[in-house]
């Protein structure tokens, strides 16, 4: 029996960590998932075990190699981000894998924008919301100044992908999805490290960048087997939309809201630089895998539906999940419109009233003001929609001398299975495509479809994405 050729790909998650088997036309041939305990640091803050990373990547691999039925000839990474692995020369761990949700202790934060600041010049020029452990630099800044007897020891502060990575290609590197994604290392004004990271002398410890889609070969069995470099799960999820956007070798512009806890819009066709009112309201950049900035913004939407679905289950007496049983009601949306009180306006988001991104304007709502349980949930929606339509705003137009228009809006994740989110996003941007699109695995696809040349002979695939457009009528 022939083997299926395949590609290996580890797709690391918080919660889930996962290994595919994509065959030549990128479809699932296998799957194997596993969760892990988190443990605490030396300070008793949870964290992910990398030492049991370590063995489940190396053995799963093993694993994969030895099935009859596939014939492995590429493997590659995607993970989460913000988060570093401090080596030492063997490229084995010296401290634990510190959660980016750690506290950073204020007055070393303080001490470094002092010394490096003002806070508003270095969060602009890195596209870099002040985040702490968030922003993984500082994680790299921390283990300076608190534990010079573990800096002693350090050969390369990695990435995470590059660290999964390098436990098979013994390969230390760094690239840029990784070095982009609010880490507040990368000064986008002049596309290089900030001028901090040199004057820390902390530069050598920061691996050799390579290109994003690079793969370096090892060998399995007397067998030669590209293995990529990984990258940063949210860049990764964005090359599936990439690929199947191409007409004739060039890709129709769109945004992608990629929805869930955050609701994260991402330009990849817009480079104009972010301003210190796009940060304030939660604007960074990620970074395309072929290297130019992605501006993006982020609404703490999902998050916020999950807590008043809550509420709306206590005050109705209905299962959580109501929700899901409702249907959109143009007719219950222009009773909401002309009769509830509306705290803001369409016309008023387009303008200069910027609505929080924290929170909905439902929250501060009566819930007796409304007749039932599905009315109150319009409301909802309509509320989120309101903010979307800021949040997808601040980075909808290149304002750069190379303005690229964009057509579509691709909506992945939660809200693109929800018809009163899809509806009102189609009604709030009426000029503009708006679909609801599915891929599945997109992260894990990406970091497939990003060493293609690297093993594949076939074509790109351009059918990589599910769409279905929604059209809503304008409501008087």
């Amino acid at each position: 029996m022939k083997r299926i050729p395949a590609i290996a790909v580890f797709d690391i998650g918080k919660t889930n960590k996962k290994l595919f088997l994509f065959d030549e036309n990128y479809r699932i041939v296998l799957e194997k998932s596993e969760q892990f305990t988190e443990i605490p640091d030396e300070d008793g803050d949870l964290c992910e075990d990398v030492h049991r990373l370590t063995n489940w990547v190396k053995t799963s691999l093993d694993e994969v190699l030895a099935l009859p039925d596939f014939d492995i000839r590429a493997v590659n990474f995607s993970t989460y981000g913000a988060s570093m692995v401090h080596v030492d020369q063997d490229g084995k761990p010296i401290c634990p894998l510190y959660n980016y949700l750690k506290m950073y202790p204020p007055a070393l934060l303080q001490q470094f924008f002092d010394a490096y600041g003002p806070e508003a010049s270095i969060t602009r020029r890195t596209a870099s919301p002040s985040l702490g452990s968030l922003n993984s630099g500082l994680q790299l800044y921390r283990l300076k100044h608190e534990q010079p007897d573990v800096l002693a020891k350090l050969a390369y502060t990695l990435h995470l992908p590059q660290y999964v990575s390098s436990l098979i290609n013994n390969w230390p590197v760094s690239e840029l999805t990784s070095i982009g994604c609010h880490t507040m290392l990368w000064d986008f004004d002049r596309q290089g490290y900030h001028d901090w990271v040199d004057r820390e002398n902390v530069a050598g410890y920061l691996a050799p960048i390579v290109p994003s889609d690079s793969a370096k070969p090892v060998t399995f069995g007397g067998k030669s087997v590209p293995v990529g470099v990984g990258l940063h799960d949210s860049s990764a999820a964005l090359i599936p939309y990439l690929a199947s956007t191409q007409t004739d070798g060039a890709v129709n512009p769109f945004v992608l809201i990629s929805t869930g806890t955050w609701c994260v819009s991402m330009n990849p066709f817009n480079s104009s630089p972010l301003t210190a009112e796009e940060l304030q309201y939660d604007c960074l950049n990620y970074m395309h895998y072929k290297g130019q900035s992605v501006k993006s913004s982020r609404l703490f939407a999902g998050y916020e539906h999950e807590q008043q679905i809550k509420r709306l289950a206590d005050h109705f007496g209905v299962p959580v999940d109501q929700y899901i049983k409702v249907g959109y009601n143009p007719e219950t949306i222009e009773k909401l419109r002309q009769h509830v009180s509306q705290v803001t306006t369409e016309a008023d988001a387009k303008g200069k009233q910027l609505l929080s991104m924290q929170g909905s304007l439902f929250g501060q709502r009566d819930l007796a003001d409304f007749a039932d349980y599905e009315e109150a949930y319009h409301q909802l929606i309509l509320d989120i929609v309101a903010q979307q339509l800021v949040s997808t705003n601040l980075v909808l137009n290149d304002t750069s001398s190379n303005r690229t228009v964009v057509k579509r809006i691709f909506v992945d994740g939660g809200f693109g299975k929800n018809p009163i989110y899809m509806n009102l996003l189609a009604r709030a941007f009426p000029d503009l495509d708006v679909y609801a699109a599915s891929v599945a695995q997109a992260s894990a696809l990406g970091a497939a479809l990003a060493i293609h040349h690297h093993w594949n002979a076939l074509p790109m695939p351009a059918d990589c994405v599910e769409l279905k457009k929604y059209t809503a009528p304008v409501i008087a």
